[in-house]
């Protein structure tokens, strides 16, 4: 017979004790409390709390895609987790609103206490920042060390096994270039694109040099134009992709571009909706964090100016110049510059639409 359970008390369940006794204000313990401390302290245990559900979405999400095969119930699942972490985000970009409320006069009473920690030290944010796939040597250096060496030895540990294991980043790159149905014996996705995007850098040279603009005007309608056959001209030439990647302006291989473009520009075939779905919330991810990162610098700004943060960094500045280049999904935002109007996307062959079909699976018919 199964022993009863021993009932579950709310407080107990939630370690509520432990919880509402962990806030320990040190102007306090000075003798000389400052009231904002405590809302000081709550904030960013309360970050910490969200950092750990994140942590533990985007675990469950690399542990799915480490296999060979994605099925198409497990993206499911990874969409749903993905679209959880958005929500969790959207409340740590309204937190800092919260944090507002405390004045720059109510900071500067207990401000020097806190020297010399700094939010830099969160290991859970760093961890975060590495199982995604933020790579070091595209971090921007902290006091003109790398970042890790803010940290005690145990966390510093932490962070590199996480920084040397495989990223959500890698696993999506390589996925995308698992993608099928770019290709057969009679087709190939990207020979049609090209076809397609020179008609209609064409069609839009015709339509600048049969327009009335006077000859300045023209001049520079051409020069853009020019400008935007060159952006094309990578997704076209693998070489000139990859020298985009070796100077940084470009992340994905060749291989894992041409399918996310794929996938944008055929979204609507209903195999490639939940692909779809998955690469945007990657993107809406990627981009909530660069608009926490900035409410974040603002934030610093209006409490300290110009001055150097608690951790010695130089604050504002250094914040606000982590917002794009920490990004991790760049080329799923510079994808929208390869998009043409539907009317000009090439026409599949009927076996590769038979194919694109709810069962298909690869090496099968």
């Amino acid at each position: 017979m199964e022993k009863p359970k021993e009932p579950v008390y709310y407080s107990d369940y939630l370690k509520l004790d432990t919880i509402l006794d962990a806030q320990s204000p040190k102007s306090k313990e000075a003798g000389n409390e400052a009231h904002d401390e405590m809302l000081f302290i709550i904030i960013h245990q309360t970050y910490e709390l969200w950092f750990k559900q994140i942590l533990h979405e985007i675990e469950s999400v690399v542990g799915l895609f480490k296999n060979e095969y994605v099925n198409e119930d497990n993206l499911g699942t990874v969409i749903l987790r993905l679209e959880r972490i958005t929500q969790i985000q959207k409340i740590l970009v309204e937190q800092i609103s919260i944090m507002e409320t405390m004045t720059p006069l109510d900071f500067l009473d207990f401000r020097d206490y806190l020297l010399p920690a700094s939010g830099f030290q969160s290991v859970q944010f760093r961890l975060l920042e590495n199982k995604l796939g933020l790579e070091s040597k595209t971090r921007l250096k902290y006091n003109k060390n790398v970042y890790d060496n803010v940290l005690n030895e145990e966390h510093k540990k932490i962070v590199n096994e996480a920084e040397n294991s495989e990223s959500l980043f890698k696993l999506v790159e390589k996925w995308l270039e698992r993608i099928p149905f770019m290709e057969n014996d009679n087709f190939n996705f990207i020979t049609e694109y090209k076809k397609s995007v020179y008609q209609m850098l064409e069609n839009d040279r015709d339509i600048i040099e049969n327009t009335s603009f006077n000859k300045e005007e023209k001049e520079i309608q051409l020069s853009e134009l020019e400008k935007t056959k060159e952006n094309f001209e990578a997704i076209f030439d693998e070489e000139k992709h990859n020298d985009l990647v070796s100077k940084k302006q470009r992340k994905f291989s060749y291989k894992a571009t041409q399918s996310a473009l794929f996938i944008n520009l055929y979204r609507d075939f209903a195999i490639l909706h939940s692909p779809f779905r998955f690469l945007t919330y990657l993107l809406q991810m990627d981009e909530l964090f660069s608009n926490w990162r900035y409410r974040h610098a603002v934030m610093v700004y209006r409490m300290i100016g110009t001055k150097i943060g608690t951790g010695g960094s130089s604050g504002y500045a250094y914040l606000k110049s982590t917002i794009d280049s920490h990004r991790v999904f760049p080329d799923l935002f510079n994808l929208s510059t390869f998009l043409i109007p539907r009317s000009k996307i090439p026409v599949l062959p009927e076996d590769i639409k038979k194919k694109m079909s709810f069962y298909f699976q690869t090496g099968k018919e």
